[in-house]
């Protein structure tokens, strides 16, 4: 058994795309920061190669965009669980210097989020997330 998870938890509110945007951009703010949650490179049967996928399952699920605020708050002050989130202000950013200037002159209790990421023990990231429902 994997001694670390990884949830997704996407904001109620979120239009499909922008909740399928918000899911991929998560997933690669996971596999850039921790190492272990990408698998080695493989191949089939017939030899062709396939690059390391994800080792872990991801649940995708979901919360009222204001439940997110919570959430990270409670992710941060958790040993080793680490958030990673994506903002309304990402979404709407033209560039990663853009969005990161816009970041930077915005009061933490006005960044509005549609995502977050969570990865660490497996316990803290279960109470932290287990009351809520699936994306579906």
């Amino acid at each position: 058994m994997l001694t670390n998870k990884m949830v997704v938890v996407i904001a109620t509110e979120a239009p499909v795309g922008v909740a399928l945007n918000t899911a991929a951009l998560l997933g690669v703010g996971l596999g850039h920061h921790h190492d272990d949650v990408v698998g080695p490179d493989t191949a089939d049967a017939s030899g062709n190669p396939h690059v390391g996928m994800c080792a872990h399952p991801i649940p995708v699920l979901r919360a009222p965009a204001e439940q997110l605020h919570d959430l990270r708050a409670q992710a941060a002050a958790r040993d080793g669980v680490t958030a990673h989130d994506m903002t309304q202000i990402a979404q709407h950013a033209r560039t990663y210097e853009q969005m990161s200037a816009i970041l930077n002159g915005t009061k933490a209790e006005d960044v509005e989020y549609l995502g977050l990421a969570l990865y660490g023990p497996r316990a803290a990231v279960d109470s932290l997330t287990g009351a809520l429902a699936l994306y579906r």
